[in-house]
């Protein structure tokens, strides 16, 4: 089915609220303690409780049961539950299911949520990614081996430089170093990147996402409730998902994700084109991804994103605000950070962003990556302006 032809229920839902908890580090707290903190702060912001949520989206790492975890955590009875589990682009497959079920009357309030204790538990990146047999052998790193494997390809094809890597990489801590929760804030030179420890060739550690622990919540409504919670709700525009394959190995073009059908989709439905966005936060897991996405989301042209993002373009002072809160690579990455971009999508156009807020903001796309480049999904989120 084309974009013309979908009917999203177009700003007839709204995030009214949005939080993070325990970014960094949280001791002694499980995925699923962090997520119920991370909730109960979005809910009570706006005056609502646990009791009020009727719809549940979760999918925490480590429990492929969170939904009834959670609901037997707080003592509640959501009339819906979801548990999709797409990788980090959950939770934008969880928005889209939100507005769907909230539109048809199946629940009035809808929490999604997400935590990981992935730094204190294990304090390494953890990939649920099971290798096939045709490739088992070959020990391939995972995830940042078929991600660098995705990068090697893009060098070969487009000329892709380590400096083009290294602008992704600088912006997101510039970005970081505006934002006080993010985890890692410390200046970085190109030359300290150019520096940094190779992980999977050509990828340093400074082309990789964090790892750390982390929690976090968004609140969805109806639009005809949003304005009585919150004074600036962030509508949704528009939603897309789009997949297909799983392992980097059956990629079916190393340079080109699904992005590139869930982004032009959901702009259709918002009725607005990449021009037209003010703030982008896409899922920058690596440093390629950030240039991938800006190509397949219609930015710029297939292989002109390593040039697009020199510069400072992307970085504060830029023409293009990308991942304004630093990004899974200087704010935080506990195992899944779709749910991220989403919170920092929202929280701009409330004009809550402290020092990193973008003036302005009334359109924002908020894009989640899942699997080794596989599954995609696009948000488009707007002010009451933009109705």
């Amino acid at each position: 089915m084309s974009g013309s032809q979908e009917r999203f229920p177009r700003g007839k839902t709204a995030i009214v609220a949005s939080a993070t908890y325990g970014i960094g580090e949280a001791p002694g707290l499980s995925s699923l303690d962090l997520a119920v903190s991370a909730s109960t702060r979005a809910l009570s912001s706006v005056g609502l409780t646990p009791q009020d949520v009727d719809g549940l989206f979760i999918g925490l790492p480590d429990d492929y049961l969170s939904g009834l975890s959670f609901t037997e955590y707080l003592g509640i009875s959501p009339r819906l539950t979801d548990n999709n589990r797409t990788g980090g682009s959950s939770f934008q497959t969880h928005a889209i299911h939100a507005a769907l079920a909230l539109e048809a009357g199946l629940c009035d309030v809808a929490l999604i949520a997400y935590g990981s204790n992935q730094r204190t538990a294990s304090g390494k990146l953890v990939s649920s990614l099971k290798p096939s047999p045709y490739e088992g052998p070959y020990k391939l790193a995972r995830p940042v081996g078929g991600y660098a494997l995705a990068a090697s390809r893009y060098m070969a094809q487009y000329g892709l430089k380590k400096e083009q890597l290294g602008e992704v990489a600088l912006a997101a801590r510039r970005w970081a170093q505006l934002n006080p929760d993010a985890f890692m804030r410390d200046p970085l030179t190109m030359d300290e990147y150019l520096g940094s420890r190779i992980v999977a060739d050509p990828f340093s550690v400074r082309d990789c996402c964090l790892v750390t622990d982390g929690a976090a919540a968004v609140v969805m409504v109806r639009a005809d409730r949003a304005k009585d919670l919150a004074k600036r709700p962030a509508y949704v525009l528009g939603g897309a998902a789009a997949a297909w394959h799983k392992d980097i190995t059956n990629m079916p073009d190393l340079t080109v994700t699904a992005a590139s059908l869930s982004g032009p989709r959901a702009m259709a439905q918002a009725g607005v084109k990449p021009a037209d966005i003010d703030v982008v936060e896409v899922y920058d897991a690596f440093t390629l991804n950030t240039i991938l996405f800006l190509e397949d989301l219609g930015f710029c042209a297939k292989g002109e994103g390593a040039a697009f993002v020199e510069g400072g373009r992307i970085a504060p002072g830029g023409t293009l605000p990308v991942n304004t809160n630093g990004g899974g690579l200087s704010c935080t990455h506990p195992g899944m950070y779709g749910l991220f971009t989403m919170v920092e999508a929202a929280q701009q156009l409330a004009g809550t962003a402290g020092e990193r807020q973008v003036g302005g903001a009334r359109l924002a796309l908020a894009h989640g990556n899942g699997g080794e480049l596989s599954s995609q999904a696009t948000l488009i989120l707007g002010t009451e302006e933009t109705l």
